[in-house]
């Protein structure tokens, strides 16, 4: 039953994606502004579709916690959900990605579409700094950044290495970071076609400033914070 029902919400996301992409690649020489409000129904879409399909609820603490400046998101990676469901909890938004995923038909050309900040592993120093400089360029432009540091995603229950790119954004950008924490893979597993029925936690945290502090110091206290409350979330 599961597997039908996940096969739904995979077919009917795959439509609207197909449809909301197709609309905007007209749309390129428009605003990002005007893109992004548009691809950013396809998250809205798949948030409710997920509800109606597989009953997947999302329980959001600290919604307070927010910036009402552009900042730095840095959040723990589990699954494909927390890539979606944020763009439904922060306004609007790039992400930092690896260059493979805009090769993937219909999906990466929708987030070409929204200037994501693109890693290349080919030269790391090098690409690093183009890192840095593209996601400083789109805070200052009024666009809030979404970094998952581990680089991928981690089974649940389990946190990677933190990396400093996103760090080394928020410093270049003179900006905070919003830490976040979520359990999405106890529903959604990483490279799980079938999905369980339940509620999913985010926290979002008190921003944190990057004055004065090494981007040592930054990535323990975000990593700090995430193992604090993901454990606080695994225990209620």
């Amino acid at each position: 039953m599961l597997f039908l029902r996940s096969l739904l919400y995979f077919l009917g996301s795959a439509l609207v994606l197909i449809v909301l992409v197709v609309i905007s690649i007209p749309l390129f020489f428009m605003p990002i502004k005007v893109r992004y409000g548009l691809l950013v129904n396809w998250s809205k879409f798949c948030i409710w579709w997920l509800r109606i399909t597989l009953n997947i609820k999302l329980k959001l603490i600290g919604k307070e916690n927010i910036p009402t400046t552009p900042c730095v998101i840095i959040s723990n990676h589990q699954s494909t959900w927390e890539t979606i469901a944020l763009q439904t909890i922060y306004p609007h938004q790039t992400w930092v990605l690896k260059q493979e995923l805009l090769l993937i038909p219909v999906f990466g050309w929708g987030l070409a579409l929204l200037k994501p900040v693109i890693i290349n592993r080919g030269e790391k120093l090098k690409a690093l700094r183009k890192v840095i400089k593209q996601g400083a360029d789109r805070v200052s432009k009024g666009i809030f950044i979404v970094i998952f540091p581990e680089g991928t995603r981690q089974p649940y229950g389990q946190l990677g290495e933190y990396q400093k790119g996103g760090v080394a954004i928020a410093k270049k950008a003179n900006c905070d970071i919003s830490p976040v924490c979520h359990n999405a893979g106890i529903l959604w597993a990483k490279g799980s076609f079938i999905k369980q029925s339940g509620t999913i936690t985010v926290v979002i945290g008190k921003p944190i400033s990057v004055e004065g502090k090494s981007a040592s110091v930054l990535i323990k206290e975000i990593k700090d914070w995430t193992e604090k409350t993901a454990k606080n979330i695994a225990e209620h």
